[in-house]
């Protein structure tokens, strides 16, 4: 699994030590951008604007043209994020829309960034298990096979606590090369090794707690280069011994009645 390690310090991506996800409302406002030494992943920020706003105040031609100008002027980006719509019940509220709604918008969106940013990948939305399957028959629709597709992000998971939920709901999809948004330890320990790659700023919320900085001498480890690399060799600290699972999903096309023990995969 490859790991990316959130940042909300671009200036991070000079550093050549580990792949960095880092947002677009972190990069929008800078004049000059940091010429990245290590690869990375863009996300588009979507939570923060749909939470602040309740839809999306920048266009796709403004996300557009700056994906293409971190491409150039960064480099070394892998692939970016599109302007999905998350499908958390607050996040419903704020928009008023629906489920199938936010999924048809997420689907629009990467149709319009990937005929000219061919390193915009899907997004699966959703809420319940059911939710997520019917996204994917939606993409088939639109002519989209998400299991041709390199890459398929796993959208409305990152802040749900219920770890062995999103367990189930990443086993039923297999198939899909998955990228996990905002992977908790928990989540890696218990499902990571199902997941093509992921994601995490947990060691910032962590290093909060963490005063004074013992690297630094600054307030807390929030910000800390030496903590956040610490943080990710210990929460990618797997061993490989088998991890006994029952998962259980019922879809009218799909069908898992299986239990598991599988070796867990060696996280890098």
């Amino acid at each position: 699994m490859r790991f990316y390690l959130g940042t909300h310090m671009p200036h991070w991506l000079t550093r050549p030590a580990v792949p960095l996800f880092v947002s677009h409302r972190r990069l929008t406002k800078r004049k000059t951008m940091p010429k990245a030494a290590t690869s990375w992943a863009l996300d588009s920020g979507g939570f923060t604007e749909l939470s602040m706003f309740g839809r999306w105040q920048t266009t796709p031609a403004e996300y557009t043209e700056a994906i293409e100008r971190y491409d150039t002027e960064i480099g070394m980006l892998d692939w970016c994020a599109p302007q999905d719509w998350m499908c958390e019940p607050f996040m419903l509220a704020k928009t008023g829309k629906t489920v199938e709604q936010h999924q048809a918008l997420t689907i629009e969106s990467y149709l319009t960034l990937h005929a000219t940013q061919p390193k915009t990948i899907p997004v699966l939305q959703g809420w319940t298990i059911s939710d997520y399957h019917s996204h994917i028959g939606m993409y088939a629709t639109a002519g989209v096979d998400l299991e041709a597709c390199d890459l398929v992000g796993l959208g409305s998971v990152c802040r749900r606590q219920a770890t062995d939920e999103i367990a189930e709901l990443v086993a039923s999809l297999h198939g899909l090369r998955l990228h996990g948004f905002g992977v908790k330890s928990e989540g890696l320990r218990r499902y990571g090794w199902m997941l093509t790659s992921a994601d995490s700023m947990s060691w910032s919320a962590r290093g909060r707690r963490v005063a004074p900085c013992p690297h630094t001498g600054v307030k807390t480890c929030a910000n800390c280069w030496t903590h956040a690399l610490q943080w990710r060799e210990r929460a990618l600290d797997h061993d490989d011994r088998p991890v006994p699972m029952t998962l259980r999903f019922a879809h009218p096309t799909r069908s898992y009645d299986t239990g598991l023990l599988i070796q867990r995969n060696v996280l890098a």
